[in-house]
């Protein structure tokens, strides 16, 4: 499903432009480690790899470095697992007139996506695969910046608002339009608002037979319903449910936010809910980028105001303006706060968490800088900086399926690690400082990569 730059693979002049460390042997001295697992934070630690494999790791001083290797002093900075992230897209949602527009960044999000720490990502939904696709396979050629890339269908849905998405009519072979899209690449299928039980249990028995998972932002279909048919993750957490909507009809979209805010996290129809998630061992994707308010927060949340084209700038000041100490902006907070209880109340029962920053909604998610204000938002949710990292690393790589190779700072692991300038345990806004980002071995300038783009969001 995922390949990997081999070390030592020629780069174009377009990617060598942002690397800064291509050594064969490099070591990390005197950093703190927070590796991903969940455990105790390790400090005073020297980490030592080659080519794009961790080989050591141990107290400052404990290793014998080969005389060849590259240093780097990691005093007062800290190092974590690059970020596999669940629900990300290579496309931003632009406002007009109270519409939705997405418009694909080919050129800007990738080199975004690793220049804020994100060394793998699942796109959970495409509006262009065939592009999502070139971009992986020219990453994977080392033409292009970016991600290791697991990439989704189109949305699989049959009638919404949003034109870019729907892609199912009438009597079409759902089996014939998976097979297409599963033989050019895809390696994950992503459901929309608008199907129905029948299309999701077709969905789910074609794609597993092929060995590819199946991820939903549902409305028609209730979670109950979806984790019955065998679906392996919701996305948005608890914010999508529709099961406690009175009288919902079969298949038919409904709006389920005010019946969630009506529930207390322990109420025990959601109880029941939630342990029905973790005995089926289906996975929910925790997306609080994309719903949180405006009022005392950035206008671009996580600094990402630079990275946007100036006239989209002065469009998102409007809309931040607006929204601001409003009613409505009021009980979106209450809503942001009530699915944060959720979240911790399902993790503590042993639900399965991974994250993403689903760069849509009204335009304030951006790539890189909202996967850096995802951890951020874990904090604020009442995640520990232990459980934070590991779910924006470990969970991810399990629900890939790649935890042998990535996703923790071990030996015998991949190099993907994320040097930051900083102490997180101080302050968790160093996530904002990263210093390099290594994506098998080779380190990148997280800084240089982010000017490079300054205000051409929008427009690339």
């Amino acid at each position: 499903m995922f390949h990997y730059i081999s070390f030592g693979q020629k780069l174009s002049k377009q990617v060598t432009e942002f690397v800064k460390i291509q050594d064969s042997i490099v070591a990390i001295k005197n950093v703190t480690i927070i590796d991903g697992t969940g455990g105790v934070i390790k400090y005073h630690q020297d980490i030592l790899f080659a080519n794009n494999k961790i080989t050591a790791i141990a107290n400052t001083g404990a290793i014998m470095l080969p005389k060849n290797a590259k240093i780097i002093d990691g005093t007062g900075k800290t190092i974590i697992p690059g970020f596999i992230m669940l629900h990300e897209h290579l496309f931003y949602a632009k406002p007009f007139d109270q519409k939705y527009k997405g418009t694909h960044m080919t050129n800007t999000f990738p080199q975004m996506y690793l220049a804020g720490g994100v060394t793998t990502m699942r796109t959970a939904g495409s509006l262009e695969a065939n592009a999502d696709l070139n971009v992986k396979n020219l990453i994977n050629q080392g033409k292009l910046v970016g991600p290791t890339m697991d990439v989704s269908t189109p949305h699989v849905e049959r009638l919404g608002f949003i034109p870019q998405l729907q892609s199912l009519y009438g009597d079409e072979s759902i089996e014939n339009w998976l097979h297409y899209w599963f033989d050019k690449g895809i390696t994950s299928v992503k459901v929309y608002n608008n199907i129905t039980k029948n299309d999701l249990k077709e969905i789910i028995k074609v794609s597993h037979a092929r060995d590819i998972k199946v991820t939903g932002h549902l409305c028609s279909i209730t979670y109950r319903e979806a984790i019955e048919l065998g679906i392996d993750n919701l996305e948005h957490s608890f914010m999508a449910a529709t099961d406690f909507v009175s009288n919902k009809k079969e298949n038919e979209c409904v709006y389920g936010e005010p019946s969630l805010n009506e529930l207390d996290e322990n109420d025990p129809k959601l109880i029941d809910l939630m342990q029905y998630l973790i005995d089926k061992n289906v996975t929910l994707t925790y997306t609080p980028n994309v719903f949180e308010p405006f009022t005392n927060r950035e206008v671009i949340p996580g600094g990402g105001s630079v990275a946007l084209a100036p006239y989209l700038l002065d469009q998102m000041q409007t809309i931040y303006n607006q929204s601001i100490n409003t009613k409505r902006d009021s009980l979106e907070l209450i809503s942001f706060k009530k699915e944060m209880k959720r979240i911790l109340k399902f993790h503590s029962m042993g639900g399965k968490i991974t994250v993403g920053t689903d760069p849509t909604g009204s335009g304030k998610t951006i790539a890189g800088y909202a996967n850096q204000r995802m951890i951020e938002l874990l904090i604020e949710t009442g995640f520990s900086i232990e459980e934070a990292i590991k779910i924006a690393t470990l969970n991810g790589a399990t629900y890939l399926g790649i935890e042998n190779e990535t996703g923790t700072v071990e030996v015998g692991k991949e190099a993907d690690l994320i040097l930051i300038d900083g102490d997180l345990t101080k302050d968790i806004s160093n996530i904002r400082k990263m210093e390099l980002v290594f994506k098998n071995g080779v380190g990148f300038d997280s800084k240089k990569i982010f000017d490079s783009v300054k205000g051409k969001v929008g427009l690339y």
